[in-house]
């Protein structure tokens, strides 16, 4: 009778490994956005930012495909904001838990003082990098549109409290959320006019209760 042999082999574990593609892709988006506000989009390299990350351009090239993806994941790390909890989900928690219009918008001024200054000076890079490179503007718009869309379903939640204007439409609402979040206006004021984000966040909180709520 044959002896039976039981198996050493522990089994494979691979969090090890994913924490390390982790950090490593984290190196590499930080190193992008350094890189990108320091010496500008187009002037910033995969292999600059592969040197400044410790990793090897193939590295960068098979995670994020070259710069395109790489503005794209500096723009996606800034829209989660600086918590544990990325910024849209917080959002949506306050939709699903607060019945206050004005509270769920001043909700949504405080993520924006946490995420604007994230993303918007990297949004003005590729704004400005989009004329001469088509792959960008494609970028730009996508996430313009995507803003556009997440308003827009934002605004369901202030049409549904029944407290907005008389006549005003759920896209009507959209537009005006997307507008007043613009990377436009926060150049304008923050950019040019030297703001502080607090003092921008407030202007743009109050000017969306004014503009959206009834008395």
């Amino acid at each position: 009778m044959e002896a039976v042999v039981k198996s050493t082999r522990r089994p494979y574990d691979s969090s090890g490994r994913r924490s390390q593609a982790e950090a490593t892709r984290a190196a590499v988006v930080r190193a992008a956005r350094e890189l990108f506000l320091s010496e500008g989009y187009a002037s910033t390299t995969v292999v600059g930012i592969s040197a400044q990350a410790g990793v090897s351009v193939e590295t960068v090239y098979k995670s994020f495909g070259g710069k395109p993806g790489l503005a794209r994941a500096v723009c996606e790390e800034g829209l989660a904001g600086a918590g544990p909890v990325p910024a849209e989900q917080r959002s949506d928690e306050l939709q699903r838990t607060e019945t206050d219009p004005r509270a769920i918008i001043r909700g949504w001024g405080r993520l924006a003082a946490e995420v604007a200054p994230r993303t918007i000076p990297i949004l003005l890079l590729l704004r400005e990098a989009a004329s001469h490179d088509p792959s960008v503007a494609e970028l730009v718009k996508e996430l313009d549109d995507q803003r556009l869309t997440r308003m827009t379903r934002n605004a369901s939640v202030l049409k549904a409290s029944g407290l907005t204007r008389p006549g005003m439409t759920q896209r009507h609402i959209g537009e005006i959320l997307w507008a007043y979040t613009s990377a436009e206006l926060y150049e304008l004021l923050v950019s040019k006019r030297g703001w502080s984000v607090r003092r921008y966040t407030q202007f743009i909180t109050d000017a969306m209760v004014a503009a959206l709520l009834v008395e």
